[in-house]
């Protein structure tokens, strides 16, 4: 079965937003299976049980496996990992943009649609995937640097902090996020 690849998208985002559609667009430039769900948004709506639901029919029609790769910004990034560690699916690679776990106090809407995806059991996702890169900057304007990081030390094989690179999403410059490339 050939590599393919999934991007999440994070908290009030969709896959047509930040940079998500330019990741997209250069992975089907290399002929590959690409997805981006769009998950729920939204007070209401972005929980993790609704969220699992959607990924879940990946899993079914099995396009989420142990070749897939994974982007996940924001938090996407704590969402699948707590997918994969409740589910037991392993997978190729995770990159991971600006992850963060138990962090309240960005707002009161943000902290309602984030708190379901928290899990304490982070370090588990390392039995489901062997390379883990995680991206953050040292001046994200919505999660601190040093929660970013705690995510980052549990998790990743490799960590590259961008120097004033903010949320890395498209208020921050990130239409594009060339450095992303590197790792398909």
């Amino acid at each position: 079965m050939n590599k393919n690849y999934l991007i999440l998208h994070g908290s009030f985002a969709s896959p047509f937003s930040n940079w998500i559609p330019y990741l997209r667009k250069e992975i089907e430039k290399l002929n590959l299976d690409v997805y981006t769900p769009d998950f729920p948004s939204g007070v209401g709506y972005q929980n993790y049980e609704n969220w699992s639901k959607l990924l879940n029919t990946y899993v079914e029609s099995g396009l989420l496996n142990e070749n897939t790769i994974i982007f996940a910004h924001s938090i996407g990034p704590i969402f699948i990992c707590k997918f994969l560690v409740e589910h037991k699916i392993k997978v190729k690679k995770l990159v991971l943009v600006c992850g963060f776990n138990n962090y309240l106090g960005i707002n009161e809407e943000y902290d309602a649609v984030n708190v379901s995806m928290y899990f304490d059991d982070l370090e588990d996702v390392k039995k489901y995937c062997s390379e883990i890169i995680c991206f953050y900057s040292n001046n994200d304007p919505y999660v601190k640097y040093e929660v970013e990081k705690e995510f980052a030390d549990k998790v990743s094989t490799k960590q590259i902090v961008v120097q004033g690179g903010g949320h890395l999403n498209s208020e921050s410059g990130y239409e594009k996020f060339i450095e992303l490339l590197d790792y398909l």
